[in-house]
């Protein structure tokens, strides 16, 4: 790409600003990959971690006993050493690759998907017990006052009350899972961390590739958490007070 770049003297930071433009396109193309990485992750993350989230509010310990196993182990392991049992671990095992999911789990998006998921899940699983148990117990109990039943119960007035309460956490893990998307780069997957090290080895420009890329970051950032605000504020959210 040509083109006279001297406006961007005013904006010298020591950076060849002319290399930066050149791989923007690269880099959106990177940028567009984590966004649909991370959509998948929390949104599916997001649906498994409802049923765990239930299960690990319960006061029986045979029904809350499995999930928090799943919890702990997948919070209390790096994100990093799961993608690394889950893309070269599992291929290690003749079943697994003769079985139908060996597509999905050879190809390092869909790998990288799927850790993602089951990671967020648990935190998001927690995120949603805090929230569960944060319910004041006379709205629960004016529930079943009003001959409501435990489903019923669940799922017009402890969820949606959960969903309110525990946005605002569920925003940051979003926030959190956009900026762990950068590990995927160690499964050969070409998001926008791994197309920027891709750009490096052909630049020998770091500073510059690596700069332009947290700009991308920020700006994903940026309007992630503007989304939230606006939808904490349509559902009038008091993030202090939890209602």
């Amino acid at each position: 790409m040509s083109g006279d770049y001297s406006w961007l003297s005013h904006f010298d930071l020591g950076l060849n600003w002319a290399v930066i433009i050149k791989w923007l396109p690269k880099l959106a193309q990177g940028a567009t990959l984590t966004l649909e990485l991370v959509a998948i992750a929390v949104i599916a993350g997001l649906l498994l971690a409802i049923p765990l989230g239930i299960a690990r509010s319960s006061r029986r310990w045979y029904v809350s006993a499995l999930p928090y196993g799943y919890i702990f182990f997948f919070r209390g392991t790096p994100l990093l050493v799961q993608l690394f049992l889950v893309y070269y671990g599992l291929a290690q095992f003749d079943a697994v690759r003769h079985s139908f999911m060996w597509p999905y789990l050879r190809d390092p998006f869909w790998c990288a998907t799927a850790t993602m998921t089951l990671h967020t899940a648990a935190y998001i699983a927690e995120i949603l017990r805090g929230a569960i148990q944060a319910i004041p117990p006379g709205e629960i109990e004016a529930a079943r006052a009003l001959g409501m039943s435990r489903p019923k119960t669940l799922f017009y007035i402890i969820l949606p009350r959960a969903s309110r309460i525990g946005l605002p956490a569920y925003s940051n893990e979003v926030i959190l899972m956009l900026k762990a998307s950068a590990l995927a780069s160690t499964v050969t997957l070409l998001e926008l961390t791994g197309m920027a090290r891709t750009i490096i080895a052909r630049t020998y420009l770091p500073v510059e590739i690596f700069f332009a890329a947290g700009l991308f970051y920020l700006l994903m950032a940026y309007v992630l958490v503007r989304g939230f605000k606006l939808l904490e504020k349509w559902l009038r959210v008091d993030a202090c007070q939890g209602r």
